[in-house]
């Protein structure tokens, strides 16, 4: 008898929540979002949907957290924030699960590997650090994510690819390797170590594995204009600025400020957050979306014939 698994997604509003509920639903999955009391999102997104249940629960609401959670075996966290969220938030819905009586955790790791960064070099890596230390002593089976950085912030979100400058930026070695797997590709393995009882503590993937050096190398391909290496500094050099950054930084709790990038490329960089384990074949053959299709769609898609992309949005 095969027996409906009931997963929960808290976040599941956001651009990879509602991409791992729609990986859930290919995989018949029930499924239950959270929300906020008063929220329409939910609804204007999944109300629709009849395999979904939208509960609404404020997260300082523990009896209606734990209402939302009943009868769950799967808890995916899908939030995105700073400690108010990260920290504060999943603590309470780790709680409730516990009440709940859920069997499995999953929380809103989805990065690089934040187990090995020097203490101060990363708060969001930080924050998911002192987080993991509270699944691991809860009562409870926990499976973390990590998948380096997304492949779609390499089109702007991540300032390192100079379009219009033909350059790729690199600190300190255009050859570290640095791992990115998509949006896409993340919300599938999410959804299959949700429904996965054996998931081990840790699933690491990577969808593409690249140097500076090899990324250049790809758009010169790509747009048949050269690209060229430019050393934008040290990894120390760019920690220092970020600390500057974030010092007189005055939103204390924005999840990606400039200086957070920063602190993002020195952890890549500076080789810290490699994934060491990366199991792409634990879920069965798969074709992974690669950093050179990633980048062939954007061009593609800002010029469409790929030859003088516009320049892309330096953002975080």
């Amino acid at each position: 008898m095969i027996t409906t698994i009931t997963v929960l997604v808290a976040g599941a509003t956001g651009d990879l929540g509602q991409r791992i509920v729609r990986e859930l639903l290919r995989r018949d999955a029930a499924v239950r979002v959270l929300t906020r009391p008063g929220s329409g999102t939910a609804h204007g997104i999944y109300g629709g949907e009849d395999r979904v249940e939208i509960h609404e629960a404020a997260y300082t609401d523990r009896a209606g957290l734990a209402s939302a959670l009943s009868g769950v075996d799967t808890v995916i966290s899908a939030v995105s924030g700073a400690r108010p969220v990260i920290v504060d938030a999943q603590r309470a819905l780790l709680a409730a699960a516990v009440d709940a009586g859920v069997a499995r955790f999953i929380p809103s790791d989805y990065s690089a590997d934040y187990r090995r960064v020097t203490p101060g070099s990363n708060r969001n890596f930080e924050l998911r650090r002192e987080f993991a230390a509270e699944l691991d002593a809860a009562p409870i089976r926990v499976t973390s994510v990590l998948n380096g950085a997304f492949a779609d912030m390499l089109t702007g979100q991540a300032p390192m690819i100079l379009f219009n400058r033909h350059r790729v930026l690199f600190w300190s070695s255009p050859d570290q390797v640095l791992d990115f797997t998509t949006k896409d590709d993340v919300a599938r393995v999410v959804a299959l170590a949700a429904l996965d009882e054996d998931a081990p503590r840790v699933v690491e993937i990577a969808g593409d594995r690249v140097t500076a050096r090899s990324i250049a190398r790809t758009m010169t391909e790509l747009t048949e204009t050269p690209f060229s290496l430019q050393w934008a500094g040290t990894t120390g050099m760019l920690a220092a600025v970020s600390r500057v950054g974030r010092l007189l930084s005055k939103d204390k709790d924005q999840a990606f400020p400039a200086w957070q990038g920063m602190q993002y490329f020195v952890s890549m960089f500076s080789g810290e957050a490699e994934l060491q384990h990366v199991n792409n074949d634990r879920y069965g053959p798969h074709e992974w979306t690669s950093v050179r299709d990633v980048l062939e769609a954007h061009l593609k898609e800002t010029t469409g014939d790929g030859s003088q992309p516009a320049m892309a949005h330096p953002g975080h």
